[in-house]
């Protein structure tokens, strides 16, 4: 069996959750292409439950419909991850669940990605929204 989280997630995982714990400090996770991944990473830390606040899994369109307050025209729009659709994403994750930040990623990747225009395997973004005060 493999440990996790892998060696190479292990030590960043651990910082951070000790700076969160140091600062007081929470967090949420918004996951597409991970599939949960980082939130299992933060979860598989002593004492998480102090930071962590929770996280969502919006691997499918319809996800973001039903948990991040996502309409059919947002759907219809969706040109693929990009900054905007990141950065929305962690800042309606903060605010729902009012954690000091919210990290999020997007992407597409997989074998089957597929060659349409919001379909083309990519790089995932990243994006932190700060709380301004809790």
């Amino acid at each position: 069996m493999s440990e996790f989280p892998p060696p190479s997630m292990r030590e960043i995982t651990s910082e951070v959750a000790a700076l969160l714990r140091h600062k007081a400090e929470t967090i949420s996770v918004a996951e597409t292409a991970a599939g949960g991944i980082i939130s299992a990473a933060l979860l598989s830390t002593p004492g998480a439950s102090k930071f962590y606040k929770g996280g969502l899994t919006l691997y499918t369109l319809e996800s973001r419909i039903a948990f991040a307050g996502w309409t059919q025209d947002d759907v219809q729009s969706y040109k693929g991850p990009t900054p905007e659709v990141v950065s929305d994403l962690a800042a309606r994750v903060r605010k729902t669940l009012g954690s000091t930040y919210a990290l999020c990623e997007s992407g597409t990747a997989g074998p089957s990605a597929g060659s349409t225009r919001n379909r083309t395997p990519s790089v995932i973004g990243s994006c932190f929204d700060f709380a301004d005060s809790i």
